[in-house]
């Protein structure tokens, strides 16, 4: 029970006692008490007025004095023009913290909602290796799914891989023109890197003669048609990428419960395109091409068929959206997808309504900011791109040659020493990414990201590193809450060790794995700043040290289940 919601319920309780009135507890406002009063939580008082029939100070004054003399857990109030603040006593702190120990757990998600939804993340095109945009796509995708499962949902993880197309056909035909039979084995590279080089080379071929795009509209129609020979060599390089694919992925720790490719699923939407002409939704003009009217919709006219038939994006979103929520029921379906594609959503959403399914509306495109670099924005035709797996490399020796600095690792072994780097690499990238709000645009700083100090995954890391340390000294894993008081600080933490479950709504409602970032920043912060003020090991109380042990590592649990949620491991030593 949060601070609010148990306020609100006592408060009900005085109303029913003094003025023998029901009051709903959820119909009362709670709020943190503003930083120039003092108290902890304020209940706004002007809504009861029509039961009390008194002045805002007298129903205050009256519902403090009872709350006070009745409720062990409210130690004081004062009532300031229809505002009662309320001070938290010592006992309802404890008790708090004793709750939150004995949830165990439980205590990191909340109750079922019985919804299942599916978030497609990542979709990569398979003529480029995947790059520092996928990486906060993926990211957000993988942390965005962890929230709503915490947060009570069945969740799905799909990615659906743009694996035709004449994207896909500009590599193929480079390799074949300029590459000499060159494979993964034959280059040493990882295949999403060969075939990269040879869409990166294509658009030199295309500068040079333009008439290439010729060539490749022409293989695109062969692959269409089935051809053998191209089918052969696109299924080949198809290989290749997926192969890297799958290396990065492991990398970054994300994974799929479903996989769609887009050789299955462009011809999808076509059955519906043809249900919306028999409904009179979609035209047909004169050279046979498809469209549907959204200007009374204040948008444009959308083509959904081309004039030879052939389907485009929104052929397919409208097939493979209609075939999710068929077979799986879904209450709602989150795509990931960068900004860039805002006005394609907004169509999908309208053509689906205009096709009559009442689950378009449950449709939400989880529009996030590109990332960017000091030089700018990142060009995958001119090869001017920050390669995911360089990225990953390049962090992981950020970590490495800034642990080594440290000198604390002396006493451990070499492969806990690798371990540890690539965990603190891949923290520092991860929590850079997502501490961000999705929906800001970021400018990416690797050096930045891996500092030990300020609001990085690396000084979460060493704060959860630092209480585990503590508590092998103390040799108190199963630490004891005594019946102690708390001090200012202390009570801090478990306030902020109490947020946990809001906060964690809150960033499944809003999509956004920054709320979680930002808490985990605020409770590391809070704790550095209480373990530099208060003696834990050499207090000389027995029953205060046990409690302030028992009080640390709920801190380091919800540190864990917190940069849990962000795909973040914590290490034990740093």
């Amino acid at each position: 029970m949060t601070p609010e919601i148990f306020i609100a319920s006592k408060a009900a309780q005085a109303v029913k006692e003094i003025y023998n009135a029901e009051v709903d507890p959820a119909t009362l406002q709670v709020q943190v008490t503003r930083k120039e009063f003092e108290g902890d939580y304020t209940l706004v008082v002007f809504p009861l007025l029509k039961i009390s029939h008194a002045a805002p100070d007298a129903t205050g004054t009256a519902l403090g004095e009872w709350l006070t003399a009745n409720c062990p857990e409210i130690s004081a109030f004062n009532s300031v023009k229809g505002f009662l603040n309320l001070s938290l006593s010592n006992l309802y702190w404890r008790e708090a913290l004793e709750g939150i120990i004995s949830a165990g757990e439980s205590y990191f998600t909340l109750p079922s909602t019985g919804k299942k939804i599916m978030v497609e993340f990542s979709s990569p095109n398979t003529n480029k290796p995947l790059h520092l945009g996928h990486i906060r796509n993926n990211l957000l995708g993988d942390s965005v799914s962890r929230l709503l499962s915490a947060a009570g949902n069945d969740v799905i993880k799909a990615t659906l891989v743009n694996d035709r197309g004449v994207h896909i056909c500009k590599s193929m035909y480079a390799w074949q023109q300029r590459f000499n039979g060159a494979t993964p084995e034959s280059t040493g590279k990882k295949g999403d890197h060969l075939v990269g080089d040879c869409y990166v080379e294509f658009a030199k071929m295309e500068k040079e003669d333009p008439s290439v795009n010729e060539k490749v509209h022409e293989m695109l129609v062969k692959w269409e048609e089935g051809d053998a020979e191209v089918r052969s060599l696109w299924a080949k390089m198809n290989g290749w990428v997926f192969d890297g694919f799958e290396q990065t992925y492991k990398a970054l720790g994300i994974s799929f419960d479903k996989t769609y490719y887009e050789h299955d699923t462009y011809l999808l939407g076509k059955e519906l395109v043809q249900k919306g002409l028999e409904m009179g939704v979609f035209v047909q003009d004169p050279d046979g091409s498809v469209w549907c009217d959204l200007t009374a919709d204040g948008l444009d006219r959308k083509l959904l068929l081309r004039s030879d038939g052939t389907s485009v994006y929104m052929t397919q979103d409208l097939g493979t959206a209609e075939r999710r929520f068929a077979e799986y029921k879904l209450d709602s379906h989150v795509y990931v997808v960068g900004d860039e594609q805002n006005y394609h959503f907004q169509v999908l959403k309208l053509v689906l309504a205009k096709l009559g399914f009442d689950w378009a509306e449950r449709i939400y495109h989880l529009s996030y900011g590109m990332v960017e670099l000091p030089e700018g924005k990142m060009k995958s035709r001119e090869g001017t791109v920050v390669d995911a797996d360089d990225l990953i490399q390049d962090m992981y020796l950020e970590a490495k040659a800034t642990s080594e600095e440290s000198g604390k690792l002396a006493d451990v072994s070499d492969e806990e020493k690798e371990k540890l780097y690539h965990m603190i690499g891949l923290g520092a990238l991860k929590y850079f990414i997502l501490k961000v709000d999705p929906k800001k645009k970021m400018l990416f700083n690797p050096k930045e990201s891996i500092d030990f100090n300020g609001n990085t995954g690396p000084f979460i890391q060493y704060t959860h590193a630092r209480i585990c340390s503590i508590l092998r000294k103390a040799g108190a894993s199963a630490a004891v809450l005594k019946a102690v008081e708390l001090n200012p600080k202390e009570i801090r933490l478990v306030q902020l060790l109490s947020l946990y479950p809001q906060k964690l709504a809150e960033a499944a409602d809003a999509f956004s794995p920054a709320v979680m970032a930002n808490y985990a920043y605020d409770l590391a912060k809070e704790f550095n700043q209480y373990y530099h003020d208060t003696q834990i090991l050499k207090e000389s109380d027995d029953a205060v040290r046990s409690a302030r042990l028992a009080l640390i590592k709920s801190v380091s649990e919800v540190l864990a289940a917190t940069m849990a949620l962000l795909g973040i491991e914590l290490p034990e030593r740093m």
